[in-house]
């Protein structure tokens, strides 16, 4: 098949929807198809349609950019030329290039397929309104009405989200499909580095934002019995950094809050000691997947609201989300019993072949399969 993915940003690897755009784009070849992007920015990509992003106001630019975010112009003679080319044309947002072109998919009779990645709690949180259930509702129904309603086939990347589609009136098709853990994703064990070989390493992977919620885990580790022995690393970029360095800074040792590159990051990961994601809102969390791949005992926040939860092989891997008292109890259990925490250690590596990218490549290619038979049947 020729795939066309329509994502806003494809070159830059700064969230997990673009990395995940990059996986199934590379597997998808391995499995002899042809895919072809179109999004805004530079890149080398071989089969890419470029446009320009949308021009922003600096303060709103500033938002957008700090979360990892672009918005692509909907150039609709390149989104025509692009779409009419292809088999299957697959929808990654829900924003301004994905409802242009979905209209021209529509109009030229394109097999398409959509993803839901973005939660509406990524976007209430940013504003402040992350707790108000009617405002989050308001924005599935939104999404729904203005693109998702055109949609037959929808990637969801966890039960949980394909749910909260369903009790929200969504009527499409809904895969169930990971977005997957590489296989450069696996058991490690690795030796501190000298200045770290004397701490206890607890490491947070994700997007310094507010629904993250890394000031919690800031707080917690502040309350464990073993802070002073603590070194937290938050891995990531974000608006809430300043804050975040601020609110470290009451720790007997700072935060150290960096984005790593991948390779960077598994070794980050072979010697953690924990891994925390303590997220009020998540869709899937590759970060928290790859992390357990790597083998290391996780610690999640219990939300109604982030499927990350089902990583968690015990009820020591989780606490009351918004609780740092639980999450510092949490904390202090597992250090306090470090031989269950290498037994666990393994048992959390082999949990992770069940989302491995591999299987979820071949669940992509099957929906998009459907897309094409039955439009063409």
């Amino acid at each position: 098949m020729k795939i066309l993915f329509v994502i806003d940003q494809f070159n830059s690897g700064n969230n997990g929807t673009t990395i995940s755009a990059q996986r199934f784009a590379k597997g998808l070849e391995e499995l002899g198809h042809d895919v072809y992007i179109i999004s805004a920015g530079k890149g080398d990509y071989p089969n890419q349609y470029l446009v320009d992003e949308i021009p922003l106001p600096i303060i709103v630019s500033h938002i957008v950019h700090s979360q990892g975010m672009t918005f692509a112009k909907p150039d609709k003679k390149t989104l025509k030329e692009a779409i009419t080319s292809v088999d299957v044309v697959h929808f990654y947002t829900p924003f301004f290039l994905s409802n242009a072109g979905l209209k021209i998919a529509i109009e030229n009779n394109i097999p398409h397929t959509a993803a839901f990645h973005v939660q509406p709690e990524n976007i209430t949180y940013t504003i402040g309104l992350g707790k108000s259930e009617k405002v989050n509702t308001d924005i599935y129904k939104y999404f729904l009405n203005h693109f998702y309603k055109d949609v037959n086939y929808i990637h969801c990347p966890s039960n949980f989200i394909a749910n909260e589609l369903k009790e929200h009136g969504y009527k499409a098709k809904l895969y169930v499909i990971s977005n997957g853990i590489s296989n450069n994703f696996k058991y490690i064990k690795l030796e501190k580095p000298e200045d770290l070989k004397d701490k206890i390493v607890i490491t947070m992977v994700g997007r310094l934002s507010n629904e993250k919620r890394q000031d919690l885990l800031i707080d917690a580790i502040y309350k464990s019995k073993y802070s002073d022995k603590i070194q937290l690393i938050l891995a990531g970029n974000g608006p809430k950094k300043s804050k975040y360095e601020k609110l470290g800074s009451k720790l007997k040792n700072k935060p150290i809050i960096s984005f790593f590159p991948q390779e960077d990051l598994i070794k980050l990961l072979g010697y953690t000691d924990l891994y925390v994601h303590s997220s009020d809102a998540e869709i899937e969390a590759i970060s928290c997947m790859e992390a357990c791949a790597c083998g290391r005992v996780s610690i999640i926040a219990n939300s109604k609201l982030s499927a990350t939860k089902q990583f968690a092989l015990t009820e020591n891997s989780l606490f009351e989300p918004g609780n740092s008292d639980d999450l510092a109890k949490k904390i202090n259990f597992w250090l306090d019993n470090p031989e269950l925490k290498s037994d666990m250690e393994l048992e959390y590596a082999k949990s992770a072949d069940n989302y491995r990218l591999s299987d979820s490549i071949k669940k992509m290619e099957g929906m998009l399969e459907d897309a094409v038979r039955e439009c063409k049947g």
